[in-house]
């Protein structure tokens, strides 16, 4: 039995009392070299299928402040996030994209890049984007204050918003799981059809939600520029 449910989001895996928990953060660089010496096949063609989409749909986000390769921090982050969300589907690996300290990671920088950019070569921009057009003189103060905070925890609801889908899922697999050794030979085939449609929407979800930080941050560099 478990001393604690989310030990399960940190496995006690090391070699020589070093913990190896964080190597699965950077497998994906193994597969870097797959696109070089194997012939293109169709996983290949499918993953630059999708990998044009994204391109094509974060242009048309930064419209006029397009220019070259500057959506290849939005694809590479879309990249990073789906390999480790689904590489956390796996028995036995540790999922990291349920950790705060991967989620801020990636969140914080890239907010704090914008924000700089954007105060120090923008400033009258940035100004005005705290207040939306047509906003009456009595509640510009009220919405310059609700326009600030919203900014300011943005990060903040990028990290938490990956963290606790991953979290969310990975308990309820946890939970259902812990009940099978305690129901009879029907329920047990119940409990796996649950699962097996359980490991389907995590699928979905390990997509979806790579997919969302990569468009909010496109969304928000766009609102920047």
């Amino acid at each position: 039995m478990m001393s604690n449910l989310f030990s399960i989001f940190d496995p006690s895996t090391n070699i020589f009392n070093l913990s190896i928990n964080w190597i699965s953060t950077v497998l994906g660089i193994l597969f870097i070299p797959y696109t070089f010496w194997l012939i293109p096949n169709r996983h290949h063609l499918f993953w630059n299928f999708i990998l044009m989409k994204l391109h094509n749909e974060f242009k048309t986000l930064l419209k006029n402040n397009y220019f070259q390769g500057s959506t290849i921090i939005f694809i590479s982050l879309f990249s990073f996030i789906l390999f480790n969300n689904f590489l956390g589907l796996f028995p036995y690996i540790f999922t990291s994209t349920s950790h705060l300290n991967l989620t801020l990671s990636i969140s914080l920088p890239l907010w704090l890049s914008f924000m700089i950019y954007g105060w120090l070569n923008k400033t009258q921009h940035m100004f005005t984007h705290m207040i939306p057009q047509g906003t009456p003189p009595i509640l510009m103060p009220f919405m310059v204050l609700i326009e600030t905070i919203s900014n300011i925890i943005r990060p903040g609801t990028l990290a938490v918003r990956l963290t606790a889908n991953m979290i969310a899922g990975h308990l309820l697999m946890t939970l259902l799981s812990s009940t099978g050794p305690s129901l009879s030979s029907s329920f047990i085939m119940i409990l796996v059809m649950i699962q097996i449609l359980l490991m389907m929407l995590e699928s979905a979800v390990a997509i979806i939600q790579s997919y969302v930080i990569a468009i909010l941050s496109t969304l928000y560099s766009s609102e920047v520029n």
